[in-house]
């Protein structure tokens, strides 16, 4: 560790307990050492951050994030999207931002100006933006492997923003397709 560089050092329960706040102050540039019965065991430092791979946020996440009828999954939609705020990680598309203004008008009852405002605020994710190259290989997709249309989009845009894994509950959870690895963070 050089002399300019701030250390913090956690026991491993506790760095369990705050991994998300320990990942922080790493991308910052503080060197962060776990320890394990009083001996270091693992370091983060700000490289490993920049290298943890983006996440695909589908529809369903956004819309949980307002949906009271669900108060658990509303919780978990609102967890996993600070979360990868925090950690510039979230990545939606133009598809799911559409999709989840009209879900949240029709299904919700949001105020247009309110789901308006929230699609500004998902925005702020890394947002991809499909060519006719990827809707070619959505239609491809959808036609080879039977994956609705929509589905299909949502998993090609995942692989071309670079995503590991896409977020979702209306996809087979642990199904891997290209390299991205469909979860469904509501289990």
């Amino acid at each position: 560790m050089s002399a300019d560089k701030a250390s913090t050092q956690a026991n491993l329960s506790e760095g369990k307990t705050h991994f998300s706040r320990r990942l922080a102050l790493a991308e910052a540039g503080e060197e962060i050492v776990i320890t394990k019965a009083g001996k270091p065991a693992a370091k983060l430092q700000q490289t490993m951050i920049t290298r943890l791979s983006r996440t695909f946020l589908d529809t369903n996440v956004l819309v949980y994030c307002d949906d009271e009828s669900e108060p658990v999954k509303q919780k978990r939609a609102l967890e996993v999207l600070d979360e990868h705020t925090r950690l510039r990680t979230g990545v939606v598309s133009l598809q799911v931002l559409q999709e989840y203004f009209v879900t949240a008008t029709r299904k919700l009852g949001l105020d247009p100006g309110t789901a308006r405002r929230k699609v500004e605020i998902f925005a702020m994710l890394h947002v991809a933006e499909p060519t006719v190259i990827d809707i070619l290989a959505s239609i491809d997709l959808h036609r080879y492997q039977g994956f609705s249309y929509w589905d299909a989009l949502v998993l090609r845009m995942a692989k071309q923003a670079g995503c590991r894994v896409v977020l979702s509950e209306d996809m087979q959870h642990g199904q891997e397709i290209d390299g991205v690895t469909i979860v469904n963070p509501f289990l």
